[in-house]
């Protein structure tokens, strides 16, 4: 029975990689045969574990936040383990860009959404304080902000290729580590 699961869980992830695969090359549009295809699984395994798009695509949302979370605990106490996520986002953007495409886009307010955006914000807490208490970091960054820095290194979108959204995304993280260690301005 527990290899069964560790079967299943297996094959879950198989669909996972592809879906992920997939859209990063074709949108979160495309047809899930496609994902089916690319798999190397029945149409009816791919139902059975996602019963539709949205479920594979907040699938793909839960995975994502779980490994910010298994990030954040690999790097336990370090001062700059905030900054090493943001890379961790960066890297994401740049692989799975239909996939942050589509983040930006759903309405924030989204039940799915707006529980991994916080869940997201509390996991960064720690690493935010920790960097402020080192100097690495401005002492008015907050949580929230890092919706609006996930925003800002989204703009390595607009690459065309994956070596252009990783060379943009490269240079977002250069600006955004200079504003995030930058003074707070005055007039804020």
């Amino acid at each position: 029975m527990q290899s069964q699961r560790a079967d299943a869980a297996a094959r879950r992830a198989l669909i996972l990689d592809a879906a992920d695969s997939v859209f990063g090359q074709h949108g979160v549009t495309a047809p899930l045969d496609l994902v089916v295809e690319k798999a190397q699984v029945g149409r009816a395994t791919l139902y059975r574990n996602f019963p539709d798009r949205t479920a594979l695509i907040e699938a793909l949302l839960d995975r994502t936040v779980a490994r910010i979370a298994r990030q954040v605990e690999t790097l336990g106490e370090r001062d700059d383990a905030l900054f090493e996520v943001l890379q961790g986002m960066a890297s994401r953007i740049v692989q799975s860009p239909a996939l942050a495409d589509y983040w930006r886009a759903v309405d924030p307010d989204e039940p799915t959404i707006k529980a991994a955006r916080q869940t997201v914000h509390g996991l960064l807490k720690a690493p935010i304080q920790r960097a402020i208490d080192a100097g690495l970091c401005r002492p008015d960054l907050q949580a929230a902000d890092i919706s609006l820095i996930s925003s800002m290194l989204g703009a390595a979108l607009r690459g065309k290729t994956r070596e252009e959204r990783a060379r943009l995304a490269g240079r977002a993280l250069q600006l955004l580590r200079g504003g995030l260690g930058g003074q707070v301005d005055g007039g804020r």
